[in-house]
């Protein structure tokens, strides 16, 4: 059963190392990701599944990563289970989760739960109280300065998303549209619809709030905390 959540984007910019002179811009989102964070702790689960994008659907996640592609030679360790030989190396997702669970305990145990662009996700045992971390990011096309160039589709795409976190509308999450998500380079559609499958499937009501909903640099972030009740 899921007990907690947290949703968090994963820009590289969150590290204020990586951000430089732009740090302090995106302080209330560093601030409202620790929140969110220190309220999976509060919970106390019996695990913490950290959730994310990457090359493929696999719960066997590299433990150390490294951000030197994104300008900083940082390592960061997931601190989670050893891997079986053949993990997957640490996508943007769990580097920045890492990064954001560097100063937590390592109980309880961190279990990495990586899914493919798709959506498809691995195999994972039931049962237990679980949290979730969450990552990914909104609409990335909010301005005409933004990766995704400006598109005119991407305001109230992320309106509809922070609507739906900020109440657990598990069924709003479940009906974004894969190909309009593609299309604003969306990168967080994989993890808050796993998300929504979970909290479906523990069927339990959440207390939730967003705690963070902007658009610096034109790409949608957005901070969430799901608690049951």
């Amino acid at each position: 059963m899921v007990i907690a959540a947290a949703v968090v984007p994963h820009p590289p910019v969150l590290v204020p190392e990586i951000a430089q002179g732009f740090a302090p811009d995106l302080d209330p989102l560093r601030a409202a990701c620790a929140i969110a964070i220190d309220r999976l702790y509060a919970v106390h689960p019996d695990e913490i599944l950290v959730v994310g994008a990457g090359s493929r659907p696999s719960t066997h996640v590299a433990g150390i990563g490294s951000l030197r592609e994104y300008g900083l030679d940082l390592t960061v360790e997931g601190r989670w289970p050893e891997p079986e030989a053949g993990a997957e190396k640490m996508t943007l997702p769990f580097l920045i989760g890492a990064w954001l669970l560097r100063d937590h305990p390592d109980t309880p145990v961190r279990r990495p739960v990586m899914l493919g662009a798709d959506g498809t996700a691995p195999e994972t045992a039931t049962g237990g109280r679980r949290a979730m971390l969450v990552l990914g990011d909104g609409s990335a096309s909010r301005s005409p300065q933004a990766p995704g160039h400006f598109d005119e589709r991407a305001e109230e795409y992320d309106r509809v998303v922070a609507e739906a976190l900020a109440t657990a509308d598990t069924k709003a999450l479940a009906a974004l549209d894969p190909e309009l998500s593609r299309q604003l380079h969306v990168a967080g559609l994989p993890a808050w619809q796993a998300l929504a499958a979970a909290a479906d499937a523990s069927d339990v009501e959440y207390d939730a709030e967003l705690l963070y909903d902007d658009a610096p640099y034109g790409v949608g972030y957005f901070v969430a905390s799901w608690i049951a009740r």
